[in-house]
């Protein structure tokens, strides 16, 4: 991995990604994709790791993607080379991200933040998707994820006009968990993440796997596959770890098993 592009560091559980192209303000070049794939993956991969917490800077989390890598190619050159697949990756990530976000956060920067699975925002953070001011629309699940979390309305005024969300906005419609101010949103967003790793592995594993199926399923399906999910943690040392310390009142000891 190239460490300019990314920071890689450890807090108790919680794996940590900070995007490092300040002179870019964080733009999202190929190399910068793949580098912050590989390191979610690594995290995903570490049974140290609970969660992760991809991170900006407080100026800007990332404005989106890197326009001059690709505003010579054809279609026929984008589709060959799909720089967008490796968004897909991030579906790929067991464990739960949480994606803190400072400043500017758009278009590909915007559609980072909405494939992780939670997002804190600072005061200073600014959400859009202004890909139509060059001619063209979100394309690494701007239009789908976004329309999910705040209705069709507001989407499609940020898709079609280039409207910008405040944090507070952000929160009201439910974009966002949490806002802090920008002392103190990166150290929330470890905090969440550490409260999370603290839990149940396996649990914390189907129950992130579950409330994504909830968005990309019907219902009949996604509670028929809830309930398999459910049924299926009867049969873990977590679950009978887990009941046994509730009614003996102290703090469970989860094993991941």
């Amino acid at each position: 991995m190239t460490e300019r592009l990314i920071l890689l560091e450890t807090q108790g559980r919680v794996g940590l990604v900070r995007l490092n192209r300040p002179e870019a303000h964080n733009a999202l070049n190929a190399a910068l994709l793949k580098d912050l794939m590989d390191g979610l993956e690594a995290f995903d991969r570490d049974p140290a790791i609970g969660a992760m917490v991809v991170a900006g800077s407080d100026k800007a989390f990332s404005v989106g993607a890197d326009i001059k890598e690709m505003s010579g190619r054809s279609a026929a050159e984008m589709f060959q080379a799909d720089p967008i697949a490796a968004f897909d990756r991030v579906q790929s990530v067991h464990k739960p991200v949480v994606a803190a976000v400072s400043g500017w956060c758009l278009g590909g920067g915007c559609e980072l933040a909405l494939a992780c699975d939670l997002i804190v925002a600072s005061e200073m953070a600014r959400f859009g998707q202004p890909e139509i001011t060059i001619g063209v629309i979100p394309g690494a699940g701007g239009t789908q994820r976004l329309t999910r979390q705040v209705g069709k309305a507001l989407a499609m005024e940020m898709v079609l006009n280039n409207r910008t969300l405040t944090a507070a906005e952000a929160l009201a419609h439910g974009l966002v968990n949490q806002v802090h101010p920008v002392e103190a949103y990166l150290a929330a967003a470890l905090k969440l993440a550490e409260e999370i790793a603290a839990r149940a592995p396996l649990a914390v594993r189907l129950g992130k796997g579950m409330v994504t199926h909830a968005q990309e399923s019907f219902l009949t399906q996604g509670v028929a596959d809830e309930r398999r999910a459910f049924y299926s943690l009867f049969a873990t040392e977590d679950k009978a770890e887990g009941m046994r310390a509730f009614q003996e009142k102290r703090a469970a000891q989860w094993k991941g098993k």
